[in-house]
């Protein structure tokens, strides 16, 4: 006979349910008493039939306006409980007045006048019973005491016909307060099973949104809340920055040690990059992979955010302690800022991935904000990217060589083949510029192929003794289609296979390690050399260098510049001759440009060089004037 206060959730749907259901019972109520009023104004006295009716419309009025008003409003449990509970009580109260207002109006009128008093009073208990349907207590209290009442009072007139009708009446009664708690056991169970599918609903909203290994919010929680934080900025008028994480070294550790222990240390990661999240304005989340991100709301200046970043950087450059041991990474990060740089929230993931892109070339391990300089080179690298793919390549492209050349003899030993894009739209453009461009729009293959083409057909013509050096992206060497159209291009060429060296930086290994490494061996079943481009300044675990057929290594620029200066580069360097000598390949040092470096590496004992000291690129109608001045004993000790 109480309201129950132990299940919130039914307590409001309770609530809920009364609210609409309270008006109609006031409106029942008011109609059938007055109607039983009028049958009685002629024969009772006017206070009866007239002002209390009145009163006790008023009354029902105000309670149905308040539950009107109550429909609309989504209490809380506390609340919707004092309501009822009140309801609770008032039904109580209504039930004993409007019973003991019909038993004195019953002395009056003839018998026509009492069967509507009998009527009033079986009819109006009913309807409230259906609707006190929700609110069991109020149900039975209203019951108890209207029937109790109606019962003992008809029974007492002795008369044959009002017996027969509170009889009929408390059966009545009996079996809809039956009906009653059977619906409302449905109803109770009905809103524990709501309630237990929305939990379960927001558990998966939870687990849709988050990422299951670092208990960060996930790629999709990510873009919503970006969404939602850049509306806000807009509406405030406040800066909001989005930075990309990429991790620098993930891969090896992942090869290296396995799954599991990346899965590891990418669960540590997540958790170095949940303590900034304390301040409350970063919110960080896992993208997919090694790749991480924050929105930071309320950015301040330029400055600050990056020197936000560069503490993020620098967290992810103190070692990780795992089971395995201690595992050394680094972390690059993109930065845009809304509203200065970007306005909405693509451009805000876009441009931050753009300044990422470029931070991972020049300055890994560090933060990169995207600036309007930036902003100038998406228009050109755009441009760039429309009028490669509507340009005549084989028409437009050009090939020229620059020499490697033996330190010893001072012979040049093989060419590399440059590319050069003279278009007739943008004229001549940096190899610099389109070659990125074309490696991400994925159309540097279509580069690839007539370059190869032409290159070949030029070496044709040298002497045998002369290599051919070829660069090759790592989209050629992903598929095992554009691997076929390459073996193609070598055996229609004419040329020696064995006079090839095809040469692939670290970094085409990051994509996928073991399709490259079938594409590798399928190239050296057809008698090219491999080259491993750009060496040291990859990731590749020295497990992976072993693993792959290579034949040469070739030194990055980067190590090479004043080595006879800087004491790191040179020790790093004579590291790297001693790896290719013990591992029985042959090691080239490009970007070779003055003597004192030259001289350097002769003392290290470097076999073979490239670079401005010895030749800039040449077209092919140079070569043959070249090789012939070099043959020349004067021009070969000029050029030692």
């Amino acid at each position: 006979m109480s309201v129950p206060t132990d299940n919130p959730a039914l307590l409001k749907a309770q609530h809920r349910a009364i609210s609409r259901q309270m008006p109609m019972m006031y409106f029942i109520l008011m109609a059938n008493t007055w109607a039983v009023a009028v049958t009685h104004m002629s024969f009772a006295p006017f206070w009866l039939t007239a002002v209390i009716p009145s009163v006790f419309t008023v009354v029902c009025a105000v309670r149905a306006a308040h539950w009107v008003k109550s429909h609309k409003i989504a209490p809380d449990p506390e609340t919707a409980w004092h309501e009822l509970n009140r309801t609770n009580r008032l039904a109580a109260v209504i039930a004993i007045v409007f019973t003991a207002w019909s038993f004195t109006l019953f002395p009056y009128g003839d018998a026509y006048t009492k069967s509507h008093v009998a009527f009033y009073m079986a009819i109006t208990v009913i309807a409230c019973i259906f609707c006190l349907m929700y609110l069991r207590s109020a149900a039975f209290a209203v019951t108890a005491i209207v029937n109790g009442a109606f019962i003992a009072f008809f029974v007492s007139t002795g008369q044959p016909t009002f017996i027969a009708i509170a009889i009929n009446i408390v059966l009545v009664c009996a079996g809809m307060l039956a009906i009653l708690l059977i619906n409302y056991q449905n109803f109770a169970r009905m809103i524990g099973a709501q309630e237990e599918t929305q939990a379960l609903s927001n558990e998966n909203l939870r687990l849709a949104n988050l990422d299951s290994l670092t208990g960060l919010p996930n790629r999709r929680a990510f873009f919503t809340h970006l969404n939602t934080e850049l509306e806000e900025a807009r509406e405030k008028g406040t800066r909001l920055a989005v930075g990309i994480i990429d991790l620098d070294g993930f891969k090896p550790v992942n090869d290296l040690y396995g799954h599991s222990t990346g899965d590891r240390l990418l669960t540590a990661v997540g958790e170095r990059l949940s303590a900034f999240c304390m301040t409350g304005s970063m919110f960080f989340s896992r993208l997919g992979g090694d790749e991480f991100a924050f929105v930071l709301s309320g950015a301040p200046d330029d400055q600050g955010i990056v020197a936000k970043a560069d503490e993020i950087c620098a967290a992810l450059q103190t070692p990780f302690e795992l089971s395995e041991g201690t595992v050394f990474i680094s972390g690059s990060i993109g930065i845009s800022v809304f509203p200065q740089t970007a306005s909405t929230f693509e451009q805000l993931f876009d441009r931050a991935d753009y300044a990422l892109y470029h931070g991972k070339r020049a300055k890994r391990g560090c933060s990169t904000l995207f600036t309007t300089t930036h902003h100038a080179q998406i228009h050109r690298d755009a441009r760039i990217e429309q009028t490669l793919k509507q340009a005549d390549l084989d028409g437009e492209l050009a090939v020229v060589f620059q020499p490697i050349v033996d330190i010893r003899t001072q012979r040049a030993i093989s060419f590399e083949a440059l590319a050069r894009w003279t278009s007739p739209v943008l004229g001549q453009v940096s190899p610099g510029h389109f070659i990125p461009v074309a490696e991400r729009a994925g159309i540097v293959s279509s580069l690839t192929r007539p370059l190869l083409r032409k290159a070949l057909s030029i070496a044709c013509e040298w002497p045998d003794d002369l290599r051919l050096s070829f660069n090759l992206s790592a989209h050629d060497l992903n598929t095992s289609d554009s691997i076929l159209a390459l073996v193609g291009i070598i055996q229609k060429s004419g040329f020696d296979s064995s006079r090839l060296d095809l040469e692939i930086t670290e970094t085409a290994f990051a994509h996928d390690f073991d399709q490259v490494q079938k594409s590798i061996d399928m190239l050296r079943l057809l008698g090219c050399g491999i080259t491993l481009d750009d060496f040291g300044t990859g990731y590749l675990s020295l497990t992976q260098l072993h693993a792959l057929p290579l034949t040469k290594i070739k030194i990055d620029r980067s190590f090479v510049i004043g080595l006879h200066e800087r004491p790191a580069s040179y020790k790093i360097v004579k590291s790297l001759l001693a790896l290719s000598r013990d591992m029985g390949l042959d090691c080239v040092i490009e970007g070779v440009e003055t003597k004192a470096e030259l001289a350097t590496l002769k003392k290290l004992g470097g076999v073979m060089a490239q670079g401005y000291l010895y030749s800039p690129p040449l077209p092919a109608s140079e070569i043959a004037n070249l090789i012939a001045r070099w043959n020349t004993p004067a021009e070969a000790a000029s050029a030692g």
